[in-house]
Protein backbone atom coordinates (compact mmCIF):
# COMPACT_ATOMS: atom_id res chain seq x y z
CA UNK A 1 0.00 0.00 0.00
CA UNK A 2 1.34 3.44 -0.93
CA UNK A 3 2.09 5.65 2.05
CA UNK A 4 -0.43 8.26 0.88
CA UNK A 5 -3.23 5.68 1.04
CA UNK A 6 -1.90 4.28 4.32
CA UNK A 7 -1.80 7.66 6.08
CA UNK A 8 -5.39 8.39 5.07
CA UNK A 9 -6.57 5.06 6.43
CA UNK A 10 -4.71 5.68 9.70
CA UNK A 11 -6.20 9.16 10.00
CA UNK A 12 -9.72 7.80 9.51
CA UNK A 13 -9.19 4.96 11.99
CA UNK A 14 -7.74 7.24 14.69
CA UNK A 15 -10.49 9.82 14.18
CA UNK A 16 -13.16 7.14 14.53
CA UNK A 17 -11.60 5.88 17.78
CA UNK A 18 -11.27 9.34 19.35
CA UNK A 19 -14.67 10.67 18.39
CA UNK A 20 -15.98 14.15 17.69
CA UNK A 21 -14.13 15.80 20.59
CA UNK A 22 -10.88 15.55 18.63
CA UNK A 23 -9.76 16.67 15.21
CA UNK A 24 -7.25 14.45 13.41
CA UNK A 25 -5.26 15.86 10.51
CA UNK A 26 -2.45 14.85 8.19
CA UNK A 27 0.41 17.20 7.49
CA UNK A 28 3.66 16.99 5.54
CA UNK A 29 6.51 18.12 7.79
CA UNK A 30 9.71 19.45 6.23
CA UNK A 31 12.78 18.38 8.16
CA UNK A 32 16.51 18.93 7.77
CA UNK A 33 18.09 18.28 4.34
CA UNK A 34 14.74 18.61 2.59
CA UNK A 35 13.38 15.40 4.13
CA UNK A 36 9.57 15.38 4.16
CA UNK A 37 7.79 13.22 6.73
CA UNK A 38 4.11 12.36 7.03
CA UNK A 39 2.75 13.63 10.32
CA UNK A 40 -0.49 12.83 12.12
CA UNK A 41 -1.84 15.68 14.27
CA UNK A 42 -4.32 15.06 17.07
CA UNK A 43 -6.05 18.28 18.11
CA UNK A 44 -8.13 18.68 21.26
CA UNK A 45 -10.21 21.74 22.11
CA UNK A 46 -9.17 21.42 25.76
CA UNK A 47 -5.39 21.53 25.16
CA UNK A 48 -3.06 23.72 23.13
CA UNK A 49 -0.36 21.06 22.79
CA UNK A 50 -0.61 19.46 19.37
CA UNK A 51 1.59 16.38 19.03
CA UNK A 52 2.89 15.26 15.66
CA UNK A 53 3.21 11.50 15.30
CA UNK A 54 5.31 10.51 12.28
CA UNK A 55 3.82 7.67 10.31
CA UNK A 56 6.75 6.30 8.30
CA UNK A 57 7.71 3.67 10.94
CA UNK A 58 4.10 2.54 11.15
CA UNK A 59 3.88 2.23 7.38
CA UNK A 60 6.98 0.02 7.42
CA UNK A 61 5.42 -2.10 10.16
CA UNK A 62 2.20 -2.43 8.15
CA UNK A 63 4.18 -3.53 5.09
CA UNK A 64 5.82 -6.16 7.31
CA UNK A 65 2.42 -7.58 8.22
CA UNK A 66 1.33 -5.72 11.37
CA UNK A 67 -2.49 -5.35 11.27
CA UNK A 68 -4.00 -1.89 10.93
CA UNK A 69 -5.84 -2.33 14.23
CA UNK A 70 -2.59 -2.84 16.15
CA UNK A 71 -1.05 0.19 14.46
CA UNK A 72 -4.02 2.36 15.39
CA UNK A 73 -3.89 1.15 18.99
CA UNK A 74 -0.18 1.89 19.22
CA UNK A 75 -0.65 5.43 17.88
CA UNK A 76 -3.38 6.07 20.42
CA UNK A 77 -1.18 4.66 23.20
CA UNK A 78 1.60 7.07 22.19
CA UNK A 79 -0.82 9.99 22.20
CA UNK A 80 -2.36 9.14 25.58
CA UNK A 81 0.80 8.11 27.40
CA UNK A 82 3.53 10.30 25.97
CA UNK A 83 1.80 13.57 25.08
CA UNK A 84 1.99 16.21 27.85
CA UNK A 85 -1.45 17.19 29.07
CA UNK A 86 -2.70 20.70 29.68
CA UNK A 87 -2.00 24.09 28.17
CA UNK A 88 1.37 25.76 27.76
CA UNK A 89 1.63 29.52 27.85
CA UNK A 90 3.94 30.47 25.00
CA UNK A 91 3.68 34.23 25.56
CA UNK A 92 7.22 34.23 26.96
CA UNK A 93 8.56 33.56 23.47
CA UNK A 94 7.54 37.02 22.33
CA UNK A 95 9.99 38.57 24.81
CA UNK A 96 13.62 38.61 23.69
CA UNK A 97 14.76 39.24 27.24
CA UNK A 98 13.15 35.99 28.34
CA UNK A 99 14.63 33.81 25.61
CA UNK A 100 18.07 35.27 24.94
CA UNK A 101 19.86 33.20 27.60
CA UNK A 102 18.95 29.98 25.78
CA UNK A 103 19.54 30.92 22.15
CA UNK A 104 21.97 28.39 20.67
CA UNK A 105 23.37 27.37 17.31
CA UNK A 106 23.74 24.22 15.21
CA UNK A 107 25.17 23.20 11.84
CA UNK A 108 23.22 22.00 8.80
CA UNK A 109 24.00 21.47 5.12
CA UNK A 110 23.55 24.60 3.06
CA UNK A 111 22.79 23.34 -0.44
CA UNK A 112 20.22 20.77 0.69
CA UNK A 113 18.38 23.32 2.85
CA UNK A 114 18.07 26.27 0.46
CA UNK A 115 14.29 26.52 0.88
CA UNK A 116 14.55 26.46 4.67
CA UNK A 117 17.35 29.02 4.70
CA UNK A 118 15.10 31.51 2.92
CA UNK A 119 12.99 31.57 6.07
CA UNK A 120 15.58 31.50 8.86
CA UNK A 121 18.60 33.58 9.94
CA UNK A 122 21.92 31.88 9.33
CA UNK A 123 25.65 32.42 8.89
CA UNK A 124 27.66 30.64 6.21
CA UNK A 125 30.50 28.36 7.29
CA UNK A 126 32.28 26.50 4.49
CA UNK A 127 29.57 24.40 2.79
CA UNK A 128 27.40 24.56 5.92
CA UNK A 129 24.99 26.98 7.55
CA UNK A 130 25.04 28.02 11.18
CA UNK A 131 21.42 28.40 12.24
CA UNK A 132 19.83 29.21 15.58
CA UNK A 133 17.34 27.68 17.97
CA UNK A 134 15.84 28.22 21.39
CA UNK A 135 16.71 25.39 23.80
CA UNK A 136 13.68 24.91 26.02
CA UNK A 137 13.65 22.97 29.25
CA UNK A 138 10.68 22.42 31.53
CA UNK A 139 8.70 19.96 33.61
CA UNK A 140 5.87 19.58 31.10
CA UNK A 141 7.66 19.48 27.73
CA UNK A 142 11.04 18.27 28.94
CA UNK A 143 14.01 19.15 26.72
CA UNK A 144 13.64 20.34 23.15
CA UNK A 145 14.30 23.03 20.59
CA UNK A 146 12.42 25.71 18.69
CA UNK A 147 14.03 26.78 15.42
CA UNK A 148 14.36 30.56 15.13
CA UNK A 149 12.78 32.02 11.99
CA UNK A 150 13.04 35.42 10.35
CA UNK A 151 9.62 36.25 11.84
CA UNK A 152 11.07 35.80 15.34
CA UNK A 153 13.94 38.16 14.56
CA UNK A 154 11.47 40.75 13.35
CA UNK A 155 9.34 40.32 16.48
CA UNK A 156 12.38 40.68 18.73
CA UNK A 157 13.97 43.42 16.61
CA UNK A 158 17.37 41.72 16.62
CA UNK A 159 19.96 40.93 13.96
CA UNK A 160 21.66 37.71 12.89
CA UNK A 161 24.89 39.07 14.38
CA UNK A 162 23.20 39.45 17.78
CA UNK A 163 21.90 35.89 17.62
CA UNK A 164 25.37 34.65 16.73
CA UNK A 165 26.95 36.49 19.65
CA UNK A 166 24.46 34.98 22.08
CA UNK A 167 24.78 31.49 20.61
CA UNK A 168 28.57 31.58 20.92
CA UNK A 169 28.15 32.28 24.64
CA UNK A 170 25.13 30.09 25.39
CA UNK A 171 25.75 26.87 23.50
CA UNK A 172 29.03 25.83 25.17
CA UNK A 173 27.53 26.74 28.55
CA UNK A 174 24.31 24.77 28.08
CA UNK A 175 25.80 21.91 26.06
CA UNK A 176 29.50 21.49 26.94
CA UNK A 177 31.71 19.73 24.41
CA UNK A 178 32.78 16.15 24.93
CA UNK A 179 35.85 14.66 23.23
CA UNK A 180 36.35 10.91 23.59
CA UNK A 181 38.24 8.11 21.84
CA UNK A 182 36.15 6.24 19.29
CA UNK A 183 36.56 3.00 21.25
CA UNK A 184 35.03 4.59 24.34
CA UNK A 185 32.07 5.92 22.38
CA UNK A 186 31.47 2.54 20.76
CA UNK A 187 31.66 0.87 24.15
CA UNK A 188 28.99 3.24 25.54
CA UNK A 189 26.70 2.92 22.54
CA UNK A 190 26.97 -0.85 22.20
CA UNK A 191 27.22 -1.50 25.95
CA UNK A 192 29.75 -4.27 25.41
CA UNK A 193 33.22 -5.02 26.70
CA UNK A 194 36.32 -6.02 24.83
CA UNK A 195 36.49 -3.00 22.54
CA UNK A 196 39.35 -1.57 24.58
CA UNK A 197 41.50 -4.42 23.27
CA UNK A 198 41.37 -2.78 19.87
CA UNK A 199 41.86 0.86 20.86
CA UNK A 200 45.27 1.12 19.16
CA UNK A 201 43.55 0.16 15.92
CA UNK A 202 40.97 2.94 16.28
CA UNK A 203 43.03 6.18 16.26
CA UNK A 204 39.91 8.31 16.06
CA UNK A 205 38.23 10.70 18.48
CA UNK A 206 34.61 11.76 18.54
CA UNK A 207 33.71 15.39 19.23
CA UNK A 208 30.14 16.07 20.30
CA UNK A 209 28.30 17.71 23.20
CA UNK A 210 27.09 16.27 26.48
CA UNK A 211 23.67 15.55 24.96
CA UNK A 212 25.01 14.06 21.71
CA UNK A 213 22.43 16.17 19.92
CA UNK A 214 23.51 18.67 17.26
CA UNK A 215 27.02 18.26 18.65
CA UNK A 216 28.84 18.80 15.34
CA UNK A 217 28.64 22.52 16.09
CA UNK A 218 31.27 22.00 18.81
CA UNK A 219 33.87 22.70 16.12
CA UNK A 220 32.71 26.32 16.36
CA UNK A 221 33.07 26.59 20.13
CA UNK A 222 35.63 29.34 20.83
CA UNK A 223 39.12 27.86 21.11
CA UNK A 224 37.91 24.26 20.82
CA UNK A 225 39.86 23.18 17.75
CA UNK A 226 42.97 25.07 18.87
CA UNK A 227 42.85 23.41 22.29
CA UNK A 228 42.60 19.94 20.74
CA UNK A 229 45.55 20.63 18.43
CA UNK A 230 47.71 22.01 21.25
CA UNK A 231 47.87 18.61 22.92
CA UNK A 232 49.62 16.99 19.95
CA UNK A 233 50.87 19.92 17.89
CA UNK A 234 49.48 18.21 14.81
CA UNK A 235 46.97 19.00 12.11
CA UNK A 236 43.93 16.77 11.87
CA UNK A 237 41.12 15.79 9.58
CA UNK A 238 37.53 16.50 10.60
CA UNK A 239 35.13 13.84 9.36
CA UNK A 240 31.47 14.99 9.43
CA UNK A 241 29.86 11.91 10.94
CA UNK A 242 26.42 13.54 11.27
CA UNK A 243 24.79 16.73 12.54
CA UNK A 244 25.32 15.26 16.01
CA UNK A 245 29.08 14.69 16.00
CA UNK A 246 32.32 14.86 14.04
CA UNK A 247 35.26 12.44 14.04
CA UNK A 248 38.83 13.70 14.38
CA UNK A 249 41.82 11.95 12.80
CA UNK A 250 45.36 13.22 13.36
CA UNK A 251 47.42 13.78 10.23
CA UNK A 252 50.31 11.34 10.02
CA UNK A 253 51.08 11.53 6.30
CA UNK A 254 49.75 8.04 5.71
CA UNK A 255 46.15 9.07 5.17
CA UNK A 256 44.70 9.46 1.69
CA UNK A 257 42.19 12.28 1.65
CA UNK A 258 40.48 10.86 -1.41
CA UNK A 259 39.86 7.57 0.38
CA UNK A 260 38.51 9.35 3.46
CA UNK A 261 36.11 11.34 1.32
CA UNK A 262 34.86 8.17 -0.37
CA UNK A 263 34.21 6.66 3.05
CA UNK A 264 32.23 9.74 4.13
CA UNK A 265 30.01 9.55 1.06
CA UNK A 266 29.45 5.82 1.46
CA UNK A 267 28.60 6.06 5.17
CA UNK A 268 26.23 8.97 4.55
CA UNK A 269 24.30 6.88 2.04
CA UNK A 270 24.20 3.64 3.98
CA UNK A 271 24.45 4.31 7.72
CA UNK A 272 23.23 7.86 8.39
CA UNK A 273 19.58 8.87 8.07
CA UNK A 274 19.01 11.46 5.34
CA UNK A 275 17.82 13.97 7.92
CA UNK A 276 21.04 13.72 9.96
CA UNK A 277 23.65 13.93 7.19
CA UNK A 278 25.95 16.91 7.71
CA UNK A 279 28.25 16.92 4.68
CA UNK A 280 29.88 14.75 2.04
CA UNK A 281 33.05 16.82 2.28
CA UNK A 282 36.22 16.19 4.26
CA UNK A 283 37.51 19.02 6.46
CA UNK A 284 41.05 19.72 7.60
CA UNK A 285 42.22 21.75 10.59
CA UNK A 286 45.54 23.47 9.95
CA UNK A 287 47.24 23.98 13.30
CA UNK A 288 49.68 26.54 11.86
CA UNK A 289 47.08 29.01 10.56
CA UNK A 290 44.33 27.92 12.99
CA UNK A 291 41.67 27.49 10.33
CA UNK A 292 39.37 24.81 8.93
CA UNK A 293 39.14 24.19 5.20
CA UNK A 294 37.50 21.72 2.84
CA UNK A 295 39.81 19.13 1.27
CA UNK A 296 39.01 19.20 -2.44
Amino acid sequence: MKISEFTQKVRDAVAEQLGEEYRVELREVKKNNGVILQGLLIISSEENLIPTIYLEPFHAAYEDGVPMGEITDRILDIYREETPKGNINMDFFSSFQRVKERICYKLIRRQENEELLNDIPYVEFLDLAVCFYYAYSGTILGEGTILIHNSHMKLWNVSTQELMKLAIENTPRLFPAKLAPMAEVLREIMDVGGISDFEPEIPLKVLTNNRRTHGAVCILYPGMLEKIAEKTGKNYYIIPSSVHEVILLEETGEEKAEDLKKIIREVNRTHVSAEEVLSDNLYFYDNFVKTVKIIF
